[in-house]
């Protein structure tokens, strides 16, 4: 069992007893997480009176998530979506599920005036191209693209259920797709018996469903490490979040980063928004709204969401202003402040050099991909000194529901140097944000040690431990020089940490 850290310093414990004391029996939140799910990362709570209770959700959520994949996904071949999209010109019979999207493809193609498209992907294919080729893409290559997007991709026959492929423009169901399969699979999932709630988290688009509210904290696209402090936090309860923006994927041509989300109607790379969250009763209007958001102005944004009951949202545009529904502030909570794990070094002698201010370390890693639907190892991330004193905890990934198994990762537990573990519990929050690939992760180090104040400038040892259980135990340590002259460097992999690259950089602002 694995819970995520999205802040740190934390330790993940993800057994958490609620309910009042008359209930019986009380329910237990239990928390599954995996790699290698639908293209990203999953994450299942569950609140349910036993573990086999949360074992049997755990199992609808996952099968139904397998049966909608392979219906779906334009990624695998055998796929029904890929099957159908092979044929030109003959009406087929489609199931239920994907006659469902392309009908609502062709709703939100209208309703968004052609920001949302399916044949986006088109569009999507020359920017790639462009990428690989180093140099951006030509007028004429993106007129064209934006012609095949105008023209009609399918014809539907709801009274027969079929669906007939017109042309052979390249299709991809994105944008809604991931969340509606999310909003089903919970929806099996809650329906077992002793189930009281249910969040499903497939790479920062969630819902939530049952007798729970779900805290929520919003990545900030402008400081999107995973243990970098939330732009905000929600208090979501039988709800869908959806967070949309091209700070996590993209092309990158010529040191200039554009979104992976582009305009199919200009072939543009949409840049005026960096992040959209959207809360909505359904997961598909939530996905659709987040990504539709990205390309639309925000007046055009205001109006559609307004058009719909229960939807709000949140837009960051590129100048940093942040513009907010009318309704979004009902939804907010306190941002939980960071926790202190670590004893504090006494590094501030007087006359020492400090670290510059305007400096900090990304420290980049990939999991090593395991079995499909790997759940991901233990992994503890932090900061030393010369004479191997922890100064601050970067992350820690902890499985188990018991605090006694933390001993796997030994070497940052080691000397008794850990707090109370309790202090962690606010690991029960999800994290929406833009969707990850599956297994990478970003950390970032500001020089600071766990009472935030700056170390001294000088040499330091970056840590990453890793342990799987029933499997390998892993340590990569690495000594980095922090004195104000930029460098990388990167780390050999293992078998559990398959590639790791630490960056110590001026921030750019």
């Amino acid at each position: 069992m694995i819970a995520a850290l999205r802040r740190a310093p934390v330790v993940l414990i993800i057994l958490v007893v609620v309910g009042s004391a008359a209930a019986w029996p009380r329910p237990t939140m239990y928390v599954r997480e995996y790699e290698g799910v639908m293209g990203t990362s999953l994450e299942v709570k569950v609140l349910a009176t036993s573990e086999a209770a949360a074992a049997r959700a755990e199992s609808a959520v996952l099968a139904e998530i397998d049966r909608e994949a392979a219906i779906l996904s334009g990624y695998d071949a055998n796929s029904e979506f890929r099957r159908w999209t092979a044929s030109i010109g003959t009406p087929r019979a489609v199931s239920p599920e994907l006659f469902d999207v392309l009908e609502r493809f062709d709703r939100w193609r209208e309703r968004t005036d052609g920001a949302l498209d399916a044949s986006a992907e088109t569009v999507t294919r020359v920017w790639k191209a462009a990428e690989a080729a180093g140099r951006a893409p030509s007028a004429s290559d993106l007129a064209a693209a934006v012609v095949s997007v105008q023209q009609p991709h399918w014809r539907l026959d709801p009274s027969q259920r079929t669906a007939t492929h017109l042309d052979t423009v390249a299709l991809m169901l994105n944008s809604f797709t991931k969340s509606a399969i999310v909003d089903r699979a919970a929806a099996r999932g809650v329906a077992e018996a002793g189930v009281r709630g249910i969040v499903v988290n497939a790479g920062g688009d969630l819902v939530t469903r049952g007798d729970w509210t779900e805290a929520v904290d919003v990545t900030d696209p402008q400081a999107s490490a995973d243990n970098a402090r939330p732009l905000t936090s929600l208090s979501v309860r039988d709800r869908a979040v959806a967070t949309s923006g091209g700070y996590r994927r993209g092309f990158d041509i010529n040191g200039v980063h554009y979104s992976h989300i582009v305009d199919p109607r200009t072939g543009r790379p949409a840049g005026h928004v960096l992040g959209a969250t959207v809360v909505a009763p359904a997961g598909a209007d939530a996905g659709a709204l987040a990504t539709a958001f990205c390309v639309l102005t925000p007046d055009e944004s205001e109006r559609l969401a307004a058009a719909m009951p229960g939807v709000e949202f949140m837009l960051v545009l590129a100048d940093g202003r942040r513009i907010e529904s009318r309704g979004w502030g009902a939804l907010a909570r306190p941002v939980a402040p960071s926790r202190d794990l670590w004893p504090v070094a006494t590094l501030h002698a007087a006359g020492q050099a400090l670290w510059k201010p305007d400096y900090e370390l990304t420290i980049s890693l990939e999991i090593a991909p395991q079995a499909f639907r790997a759940q991901r190892p233990y992994v503890a991330v932090w900061i030393e000194d010369k004479d191997h004193l922890p100064l601050r905890t970067l992350a820690v990934w902890y499985s188990e529901r018991q605090v006694r198994y933390l001993p796997e990762l030994k070497a940052w537990v080691r000397a008794d140097r850990l707090r109370d573990p309790n202090e962690g519990s606010d690991i029960l929050h999800s994290v929406s944000s833009a969707t990850r690939g599956p297994g990478r992760y970003s950390l970032v180090w500001d020089g600071k040690d766990n009472a935030g104040k700056p170390v001294k400038a000088g040499t330091y040892s970056v840590l990453i431990e890793a342990a799987r259980e029933h499997g390998t135990y892993q340590m990569m340590r690495q000594d980095m020089d922090f004195a104000g002259v930029s460098k990388k460097i990167d780390v050999p992999g293992n078998v559990e940490i398959s590639a790791a690259t630490l960056d110590y950089h001026r921030v750019v602002k």
